[in-house]
């Protein structure tokens, strides 16, 4: 019998995301959350996608990502898809940053664990976590591949004219300071969808991927590889986000220690978790201020279009750099979801090529499709991310399926 399942963790610093898919038919078994990790009102979330099974959640302490992923064996093991099935061909983990060294999804061992291990300065946030989970496992299913999938490998492609910043090389190079990118799983599943939409091959196209949701990120992919993307060193760069700033003069940051006394603990705070379109108007939910702005709330409506000017703007730049694009997409909460900012970022732009269709950019669709009118230069889509779908397939393609 030859395993064809792939259980992908995404582990948080206090929660486990989870999705079991099986690569034959490329169909999700289970899926779930377990969130507030080490608290007293800890919460698992289990949905069966087989079988008819209803959701069911449980309340109560979990002490770490090891009582965590044990009681996630437990609710798939409930439904006949323990994790000492023959059948589970590896266990795929989301890692936010592989640095330059990794490129490509990494089974791992333990000098791939020292690596990541030492990658945490330019990830302290998400690596820590990513590495809990991956160990959590190991311990798990010792025998069992265990494969790290690598948020800014997709982005390693960048030539170094656009991965490089403008300061003293030596320095750059001792710590590691370069533009990474992130999101790179969500990029290239959706540069690769786009491609299938258009009836080509991705080698045969240009793209431009604007990935929404509270984290924002743009990228330039020509021929399926990446040549630029907005976010960075970390993933402050780059477009307005929900709470990050993006793109700002760094001497922001000078004049603020000067002059409002302000430590460098408190200006990563206000530029990380306070600043964005919730910094802006006191939200970051798009539906909320689009309500806001429709009962006349001028701080909600400058937000927007503060965050409109910054896509139009990545936007152009990475038409430039492209040359030639044959489609702008859409992907993420934001941008599966929010009609108008679709709309408003290629307005204007139709010297470009771009435009959107008003009645198919209104229409709500669970699936890949256009939303320029029929003819256009440039194709304006919607593409939905798949990130957990990405995170298998390159799984599975590495581990080969399995034995039999």
């Amino acid at each position: 019998m030859t395993a064809t399942r792939v259980l992908v963790l995404n582990s948080g610093s206090s929660s486990l995301k989870y999705q079991l898919l099986d690569m034959r038919e490329r169909a999700r078994l289970a899926t779930g959350l377990v969130e507030r990790i080490g608290e007293r009102t800890s919460r698992l979330k289990h949905t069966p996608l087989t079988g008819g099974g209803e959701s069911r959640e449980r309340g109560g302490p979990i002490a770490d990502h090891d009582a965590a992923l044990k009681a996630v064996a437990a609710e798939l093991a409930q439904d006949g898809l323990g994790l000492d099935s023959p059948e589970l061909a590896a266990i795929g983990h989301r890692v936010v940053h592989g640095g330059k060294r990794f490129t490509e999804p990494t089974v791992v061992d333990d000098a791939v664990l020292a690596e990541i291990e030492r990658l945490i300065p330019v990830a302290p946030l998400h690596n820590p976590a990513n590495l809990t989970g991956i160990r959590t496992a190991r311990s798990l299913r010792p025998d069992l591949p265990q494969v790290a999938v690598f948020d800014t490998a997709f982005h390693t492609t960048m030539p170094e004219s656009a991965a490089r910043y403008a300061i003293d090389v030596e320095t750059a190079d001792r710590h590691r300071v370069r533009r990474y990118g992130f999101h790179g799983t969500s990029h290239a599943y959706v540069s690769r969808a786009t491609a299938e939409l258009l009836g080509k091959a991705p080698e045969e196209v240009n793209v431009i991927v604007l990935h929404l949701g509270n984290g924002a990120s743009a990228s330039a992919v020509r021929g399926g590889r990446c040549v630029d993307t907005s976010m960075g060193l970390t993933p402050l760069e780059g477009l307005v986000m929900g709470t990050r700033s993006g793109d700002i003069d760094p001497a922001v940051i000078f004049h603020l220690a000067r002059v409002a006394e302000m430590s460098i603990a408190e200006i990563d705070d206000l530029l990380n978790k306070k600043s964005g379109l919730v910094g802006l108007c006191g939200d970051n939910d798009m539906r909320e201020i689009r309500r806001m702005i429709d009962e006349g709330d001028e701080r909600a409506q400058l937000a927007f279009d503060i965050y409109i000017h910054r896509l139009k703007k990545y936007i152009g730049a990475y038409y430039a750099v492209l040359g030639r694009v044959d489609a702008v997409v859409f992907t993420a909460g934001v941008g599966e979801n929010a009609a108008p900012v679709r709309e408003a970022a290629v307005a204007g732009l139709e010297q470009l090529g771009l435009a959107v269709d008003p009645e198919l950019n209104a229409a709500r669709g669970g699936g890949a499709r256009l939303i320029s009118p029929a003819g256009s230069r440039v194709a304006v889509a919607v593409v939905p991310t798949d990130e957990e779908l990405e995170i298998a397939t390159q799984t599975y393609a590495l581990v080969g399926g399995g034995g039999d």
